[in-house]
């Protein structure tokens, strides 16, 4: 088997064809989403096909994941609408280079870690939100310019084109890998509506893409306070949208390919190639996973593909407009209905009966916030929330207390789980401090103290025992326990010192 690995990385094999053929494939779909995220933040069409090539440049020579292909996203161009609306185009620019710095200096902080925090079940609602919003995007397709569906003639041959696409992108593979079938099924459609003269929907019939060089532009805005408070909001939401929709993508792609992004480094990149967009005359983006498991799944693994890629894009806006614009519609419908069927986790309708009611609540909430809001940082965040208190709830019933008194008329209460703000009320519970002994001890070896509200209640339990001038041991504190506590000596009334008969961590009466 060969090995795909980093372009310039000389040591290992690249295989050439593979990598510019399916960043051809890439460059061709890239076109109709660009245009259509930029006419969705209502801007031109070309701020969108330039934002998908400086995006898509930068980000596959410097970012942290081969393969991967970022451009112009309808997650930041649900964004930017408002501000794009309110104050204009200008204000767009200095928005996105301000969330690529915040990106940069997330990147540099390390943050990318973070995302090591979203539980599976929110990757498979966000996935399978992400593939139904991809499949009900291209229903648009069979509407005429007035918002009606087609009927008749048009629709017929646009569903036998679409359907002619699927077929393509099925079957080929089984037959050949020696080109990705998705080019093939685009260039085979292509001919037929060219030669043959049919009549139906054209790229050119969305916008223009021509064009030329991304102009360098200095974002006009005037630079005080006032302009920074306008931008800030706008800016931070993209950024932490970019940053989340591209490190989830990164995850995924990794799983598929079986290798280990960095997601710090891809962060970085990120911000940079915002910074650059921003700069010339782009309306900013992120990963996009469409994009990317075209790529990775026609064979890209290297850096290559998403350079040919967004070359070509820029290649096809100079150059190759009045052909480009000619390409059906039919068949990039087709692909991303393709792409859509791919990426939808089929695997986790089967896990209904398996997992537990929590995370299948998660993942359909994810999944419909995904579909309903078209936000996807808002649904990865509302996963998170979900899992986090499910996993508090669930931590604070774990908590249990072995009671026991030894020869020496001393009772021990053995703690078993974390005692944490979630457990507190059922850790209190535990305790009968009216007909305890005088002396009680309270062993922590399968136990941990966790933050402030753990370390409050332990002094309120030593303040009941106090009142009826009993005392109390706490026994086996991890070192980390007994860092926590010595640190809180100043705020809460819990000094601890070293009993050397008991070797327990004692508090003073």
């Amino acid at each position: 088997m060969k090995k795909y690995l980093n372009l310039f990385d000389v040591t290992q094999k690249v295989n050439y064809k593979t990598e510019i053929l399916s960043g051809l494939t890439v460059a061709l779909a890239l076109v109709p989403e660009a245009v259509a995220f930029a006419l969705i933040a209502g801007l031109s069409p070309l701020t969108g096909l330039y934002a998908a090539f400086v995006m898509g440049l930068v980000t596959s020579v410097f970012g942290g994941r081969p393969g991967m292909i970022s451009g112009a996203t309808g997650a930041v161009a649900v964004v930017i609408v408002v501000l794009a609306k309110s104050h204009g185009i200008e204000y767009v620019f200095a928005t996105v280079v301000l969330a690529g710095i915040i990106q940069v200096s997330a990147g540099m902080l390390r943050l990318g870690k973070l995302i090591r925090l979203v539980p599976h079940p929110v990757i498979f609602g966000f996935v399978n939100g992400l593939a139904i919003i991809i499949f009900t995007s291209q229903l648009a397709q069979f509407k005429d310019p007035s918002g009606n569906w087609l009927n008749g003639n048009p629709l017929y041959i646009l569903l036998g084109l679409v359907f002619l696409t699927m077929l393509i992108i099925w079957a080929l593979p089984i037959l050949t890998k020696a080109v990705p079938a998705s080019l093939s099924a685009i260039l085979i459609v292509f001919g037929l509506v060219y030669f043959l003269k049919i009549d139906t929907k054209t790229v050119g019939d969305i916008a223009s893409i021509k064009g030329g060089f991304p102009p360098f532009h200095i974002p006009s805005i005037p630079l005080n306070f006032e302009t920074l408070m306008i931008i800030f909001p706008f800016a931070a939401i993209v950024a932490g949208v970019g940053l989340i929709e591209s490190l989830l993508t990164l995850n995924i792609v990794d799983e598929i390919t079986e290798t280990r992004g960095r997601g710090n480094k891809e962060a970085v990149a990120q911000g940079a190639a915002n910074i650059l967009s921003g700069l010339f005359s782009g309306m900013g983006g992120c990963a996009m996973i469409g994009q990317s498991l075209i790529n990775v799944s026609n064979g890209a693994r290297a850096r290559l593909s998403g350079i040919v890629a967004s070359v070509m894009l820029l290649v096809f806006v100079m150059f190759g407009s009045s052909l480009i614009e000619k390409v059906p519609m039919a068949a990039l419908t087709g692909l991303m209905i393709m792409v859509a069927i791919g990426t939808f986790e089929w695997a986790s309708l089967k896990t209904f009966t398996k997992m537990p009611k929590s995370d299948i609540f998660v993942m359909v909430m994810v999944t419909l916030v995904t579909v309903f809001l078209h936000n996807l940082a808002l649904a990865v965040i509302i996963g998170v929330i979900i899992s986090a208190l499910v996993f508090a709830w669930d931590s604070a019933k774990r908590i249990r207390a072995r009671k026991k008194i030894d020869e020496n008329g001393i009772k021990h209460y053995e703690i078993y789980g974390p005692l944490f703000f979630g457990s507190i009320s059922a850790f209190n519970e535990k305790f009968d401090v009216l007909n305890d002994p005088d002396e009680v001890i309270i062993d922590f070896a399968e136990s941990r103290v966790v933050d402030m509200s753990a370390i409050e209640a332990l002094n309120k339990i030593t303040e009941r025992y106090l009142k009826v001038g009993k005392k109390i041991h706490l026994k086996h504190l991890s070192p980390d326990c007994k860092l926590l506590l010595k640190n809180a000596d100043k705020i809460i009334d819990v000094n601890v010192i070293e009993d050397p008969t008991y070797k327990v961590v004692v508090d003073k009466i």
